[in-house]
């Protein structure tokens, strides 16, 4: 039992790390445009892009996909960027909710891309053979998708207390969080190593 938790920690520290705020970028830029009655979709989303990075790092350490790390890291705030620039200019718009399943499909593909990025360090952590890796790998999952759970949480707490105590609407709080993770995703990418 002490072992779950050991990767079920790892998978929560890995979502909720300060230094790696990437991930808290995308999944706020994920679920700013939701509220509290959505909450299904959100947690289908969520549990989406846990599903796609799981399967990314189940494709990693049995050596089914080999990808450089460099392109990774560049893919990563590429995503977070598209997911921010589709709220931005989808923002109030009535045909939003057609578009859950673009985005349910495109939330499962950045999973992939984010556990893609994950996955060098993942197979370093874990001793044995790639069989002995699958049980860690999904106890490490749990712990991914209860961090995200809690940061969508806290973005659904902030969206309702700004939209209520402070009158914001919808789609301006849409506007603003989009623009405020485009502004933090851009130096990422600029300053990216695949740039050198």
């Amino acid at each position: 039992m002490s072992e779950f938790w050991l990767y079920f920690n790892l998978g929560l520290k890995h979502v909720l790390d300060i230094n790696g705020y990437d991930h808290v970028l995308f999944l706020i830029a994920l679920a700013v445009p939701y509220t509290f009655k959505d909450w299904k979709k959100v947690v289908l989303l969520v549990s989406l892009f846990t599903v796609g990075h799981t399967l990314a790092l189940i494709l990693s350490v049995f050596e089914v996909v080999i990808i450089k790390a460099n392109l990774v890291e560049f893919l990563i705030p590429i995503t977070i960027l598209i997911t921010a620039l589709f709220h931005l200019f989808t923002a109030g718009k009535s045909g939003k909710k057609e578009s859950i399943t673009f985005v349910a499909f495109v939330t499962l593909f950045f999973g992939i891309i984010h556990g893609l990025g994950f996955s060098n360090y993942f197979k370093a952590i874990l001793p044995g053979n790639s069989s002995d890796k699958l049980i860690p790998l999904l106890e490490f999952a749990l712990g991914i998708e209860a961090a995200q759970i809690i940061v969508v949480f806290v973005v659904l707490v902030l969206s309702y207390m700004v939209q209520t105590f402070f009158r914001f609407s919808k789609r301006d709080w849409t506007l603003v969080m989009s623009s405020f993770v485009v502004g933090v995703v851009l130096p990422m990418i600029v300053e990216s190593d695949i740039w050198k």
